[in-house]
Order: structure tokens, then sequence, then C-alpha cells
């Protein structure tokens, strides 16, 4: 009996020991495994889009300084200075960068950013910040800020509306009154919709670039296969650019009257990231942002 005992006991004892073994090679091996969870950014929607390289479009920088994002671009005050802007949750803040990213200053409004989406300036040091962002279609409050940051606190304000919507918020299948895309011409401010019901359809919009409050003029209806996110016009009048989430729309005419009629060339900037802003360096060159941060070149 005690030579049975001792054999039972000393097996108890080295399957014990395996067992302990085996479940600390098990904790150390999930210690050692890489974690698969991925971040979400600060307003906790996705991860960081992937900058890969996209054929058409030339890196050229990446926004430092403590800039969260980039949804919009105008001319700066000085040749290759440009302004730039966060969205919704975001402050009320323009930021002044160089075509590499640096930031150079930054602007606070005395105005509330609602959901800032959009820049566009005349040229001549004036800033339209286009106040639109209306992802339900539901907002009344609808605002353009004109103002020359170099005097930030004097903000002059364009209220609109848009005259076909009647319903805050309209039926799902016609939410088309959402705005990312804005620019200026001729003492007006074009708007250009984000289609949120079948993204296929680009409303084109104006109002005067002077404070007051407007019904806004429907000037056009544009197939767009996507949701714009950014617009602008050469300096000779005779391109338009418009910016979809990683798709670039140009159109061509003789003028922007006749650039609204045209059939848009489409081209893929799949793996830029999330694209938002795009501005004319000049009647060839485009300047296109991105919400994570990458600024690119395009030419035309």
């Amino acid at each position: 009996m005690p030579r049975i005992f001792l054999l039972s006991l000393g097996l108890i004892t080295m399957l014990s020991t395996a067992c302990s073994q085996a479940q600390s090679d098990t904790a150390k091996e999930m210690n050692d495994s890489p974690k698969t969870e991925k971040k979400k950014d600060k307003k906790g929607k996705k991860d960081k889009a992937s900058s890969g390289p996209v054929a058409s479009l030339q890196p050229v920088g990446e926004l430092q300084g403590g800039i969260p994002e980039s949804s919009g671009l105008a001319h700066g005050g000085r040749p290759g200075t440009f302004y730039t802007h966060g969205d919704a949750g975001t402050s009320s803040t323009l930021y002044l960068i160089n075509e590499q990213g640096e930031k150079l200053g930054e602007r606070e409004l005395p105005v509330r950013n609602i959901d800032w989406e959009s820049l566009a300036d005349d040229g001549k040091g004036t800033v339209f910040v286009t106040d639109a962002g209306n992802n339900n279609n539901s907002r009344r409050d609808l605002a353009i800020y004109r103002v020359n940051p170099q005097q930030p606190n004097s903000v002059g304000k364009i209220s609109f509306r848009y005259p076909d919507q009647s319903a805050f918020p309209p039926a799902k299948e016609e939410r088309n009154f959402d705005c990312e895309a804005s620019l200026w011409h001729d003492g007006k401010v074009y708007l250009f919709t984000k289609d949120r019901a079948t993204q296929s359809t680009s409303k084109v919009y104006s109002v005067s670039d002077q404070p007051g409050s407007y019904v806004a003029e429907l000037l056009a209806k544009l197939r767009i296969s996507g949701e714009v996110t950014g617009a602008d016009l050469s300096p000779d009048g005779r391109h338009l650019a418009l910016l979809g989430r990683q798709e670039l729309y140009l159109f061509e005419g003789n003028d922007l009257n006749g650039a609204l009629k045209a059939t848009p060339k489409s081209v893929s900037l799949k793996g830029a990231g999330q694209t938002e802003g795009v501005l004319f360096l000049d009647n060839g060159t485009l300047l296109i942002s991105t919400e994570e941060g990458a600024l690119y070149r395009y030419n035309l």
C-alpha cells in the first residue's frame, strides 16, 4: 500500500506540474500576442485612412502643430500660404499653413462652429467660411461667414435657406441639403450639395457674398456618382474641380456656366484618405487635403 500510495502521489504531482506549465505558456502567448483592437480617431468615427501611393497625386506634406484635420482650403494672405479648419466638434479656428502642412498661425473667430465644412476666398483677402454641414438635413440656421482673417473679430454673416426645402428633415429619399463644398466667383458664393439620399446628384446653388439673409438660387443639378466634399474654380474660370470621397471630378468650359453643363472627367484617388479640401494653385495644379491631414498636388 505505501508503494502504491507513493506512485499515485508522484503521478498526481507530474500531472499538476504539466498543467501548470501549460497554463503558464498559454498566458505568456496571450500576453505576447499583438493587440488587434483598432483605435478610433478623435470623433470615434473611423480608423485613420491609408495614405498609400496614388499614381496621379504627389504627396507634399502633412498637417503639423496640433491642427486636428482639414475640412477645407482657401488661399492665405501671402503666396504659398493657405487657410484650413476643422468641422463639427472642433474650435472656431482658421489655421494658416504652408504647402508642407507647417502651422504658421491661427485665427479664432467669434462665431460658433456648428459644422464648418468648406472655405472659399475672393483672392483679395476675404475668406468665406461655409457653416452648412447638415448631415440630417434638418438645419434651419445655415450660414456663410465673411471675414478678413487679419481682422478676425469683424465677421459678416450671410444667412440662407434652400428654395426647394420645405421639410426639416425631408423624407430620406429627398435628403440632398447637406453642403460640404463651396467656391467664390464674381460676387457670389456657389454651394454644391452632398447627396445623402442616392449619392447621384449634386445640386448647385448661389448666394450673394454680402452679409444679409437670402434664399439661395438653384442653378443646376450635376450627375455625380458619389458625395461632393470640396469645390474650386481655376483662376481663368475654365476648370471646375469637385472633390468626392477619394474621387475627383473635373469639368471644363469657357466659363463657370459652361463648365456646369459639361460632362465631368472622373479621377480615382483611392488610397489617398478621406479627401475634403481642394484648391487651384494655378490653372493646371490643385492642392488637395484630407481629413487625416495629408496634403497632395494634382496636375490636370
